[in-house]
């Protein structure tokens, strides 16, 4: 938890915002990429990359 802090304390102090949505774009194909890598309907999930 100490990293989200930091990284939150990062884009206040310097501005930016911006990158935020990379930030949280990132980790949803991160976590879709996770929660899908057993299922059957992983191999859809790798043609869109």
């Amino acid at each position: 938890m100490s990293f989200i802090g930091d990284l939150w304390g990062f884009l206040r102090v310097r501005k930016k915002f911006w990158l935020l949505p990379v930030i949280l774009v990132l980790l949803l194909f991160g976590v879709l990429i996770v929660l899908t890598s057993g299922s059957a309907i992983a191999p859809f999930i790798y043609t869109l990359f």
